[in-house]
Parts: structure tokens; sequence; C-alpha cells
């Protein structure tokens, strides 16, 4: 009888509905079939999370330095006076009749921003490894609260900028309106590369070595120091390969509308927005298809 007991239990056991078996919301699985829709839900309702590790972040960053903030404008400037020497005084790049400092500072700004997204982006899982391995939150918190930190660095050194037109005395157009769209492009460009290499760094941590050294040779592929212009009249032939990079018009936007006063050339800004939106797709895609075992690796 103590057999056909257990038998028994076993079957109402087995019996159960899955809904029952199934983990409780807070015990949340990565691989859960969710729509995009409920998964932008489902990191809007962690957002205050989102905003406390951006604030630690932050805090951590600058903790016990003497200069503080002031570090999101020494890398870029100091880019900028080297560049200064180097291109504007021994290469003579052709700057239009603008002003060196300014001509590299604006492009410098949003390539400085892409980098720091990427670097501070692709180790967020790892950065927030504990928290993650310890409570739930959408993964995606993490890369998008690195995001944040360098939109606050972005921010500081864009007054740099400022000092430098008024120093040179560069004029303000009505134009500056239309930066947000050419950083709301680069932003998603960054989004989902750093979906990608921060998936990516989790299981292969070499990505965190070559990143930097990509990055610098990225630096030099695209108009921070030069002009398109320059490309354009130096190799026409190659000038269509060239744009093939999307940070090109996004750079050579910034530097049209703020120093020529200028529209960007939106056709070009057209094709880096549908690679930005490409890479966002195909970034967030391998994110979610890896996160199911972050856990088990980190």
């Amino acid at each position: 009888m103590s057999t056909e007991t257990t038998t028994r239990a076993n079957s109402a056991t087995s019996a159960q509905s899955p809904a029952a078996r199934r983990p409780p919301r807070e015990e949340w699985c990565s691989r859960d079939r969710r729509g995009l829709i409920s998964q932008i839900k489902e990191v809007w309702r962690f957002r205050e999370l989102m905003w406390t590790l951006s604030l630690r972040a932050l805090k951590g960053r600058y903790r016990q330095t003497l200069l503080g903030a002031s570090w999101a404008i020494i890398q870029p400037l100091t880019l900028t006076v080297v560049f200064t020497l180097v291109f504007g005084k021994i290469a003579r790049v052709d700057t239009g009749g603008a002003a060196y400092p300014v001509f590299a500072y604006a492009a410098m700004l949003p390539w400085q921003l892409f980098s720091s997204i990427l670097n501070r982006g692709t180790g967020s899982v790892l950065e927030n490894g504990a928290v993650v391995k310890k409570i739930y939150l959408p993964r995606e918190i993490c890369p998008l609260s690195a995001i944040l930190v360098c939109l606050v660095d972005f921010a500081v050194a864009a007054l740099a900028l400022v000092i430098f037109m008024i120093i040179f005395r560069v004029a303000v157009s009505w134009l500056l309106v239309l930066l947000p769209v050419l950083l709301l492009v680069e932003i998603v460009l960054a989004l989902g590369i750093v979906f990608f290499l921060s998936a990516l760094t989790v299981y292969y941590r070499d990505v965190g070595y070559a990143l930097p050294l990509v990055l610098q040779l990225g630096m030099f592929a695209s108009p921070v120091a030069y002009s398109v212009g320059t490309v354009a009249s130096a190799r026409p032939e190659y000038l269509s390969w060239y744009m093939l990079n999307p940070m090109a018009p996004i750079l050579e936007g910034f530097r049209r509308i703020i120093v020529q006063q200028t529209m960007p050339q939106w056709d070009y800004v057209l094709y880096a927005t549908g690679v930005a939106l490409l890479f966002l797709w195909a970034g967030y895609w391998y994110f979610k298809r890896k996160e199911g075992g972050f856990v088990d690796v980190l």
C-alpha cells in the first residue's frame, strides 16, 4: 500500500499545472519570450535602480580624485591640443578658415562620447556582476546606466566647446537645435554595439583588452583630426567607401553645424540612422539570446 500511495503522490505532483511549477515573477528567467514593448516596460519599471547604478558609478569614478569631474574635459582637451600641434601647425589640415582647436574639438566631443559609451558599456555587466547574481533586474539596465554616466561626462566636456567658441568668436546658429538629432543617432549606434559587446565580454574577456586599440584606430579612421572634405580632395575615389563608417557623417554633421553653420549631409545621416537601427536590433537580439547564461559565468 505504501508503494501505491507514493506512486499516487508522484502522479499528483506531475499533474500540477505548468503555472504552479513556474518560478515567481521575482525569479524571472531571462529566456522568457516576451515582446519588445513588454521588455521596455520592464526596464522602465526598474528605472530607479538604473539611476542608482548610474549615480554609484559616477561617485566611484571620481572618488579620491583632486580634479573630480574635470577629468571629463582633460582627455578630449589634451587630444585637441596634440592634434592642433600636429595637424594644425605641421600638417596644416584645411579647416575652411576655422580655428583648428574649434574645428577639432567639435568632432572630438561626440567621438569621445562614442568611445566612452563603448568602453564603459562593454564591461557594465561584469562591473555589476554581484548585483546581477543576487537580485532580479532586466540585464539591459547595466549598459543603459553606463550610457547615462557617459552623457553626464559629455555635458561637462561640452563646456570646453562653449569656451572655445567664445575665444575664437564662432557664431551661434539656429542650426544648433539639430545637434540632438545627430546625438540620438550616435547613442542608438553605440547602444547597439554595447549590447553586443557587453554580452560577448561576459564569455570572452579578451574583448575588453582589444576594444581600446580598435577605438584608437577608429578615431583616425573617422573625421576627427581632419574633415571629410580632406578625404574627398585627396582620394575622391575612396570617399564612398570612407562614408560607410556610420560615425563619419555624424562627426562631420557636428562640425558642419557648430563650425561652418551649414546643414549636415542628410543623405549620409539617413544612412547612419539605418545602420544604427540595424546594430541596435542585432545587438539587442544577441544580448537577449546570451543573457540567460550570465549568472553561470559571472
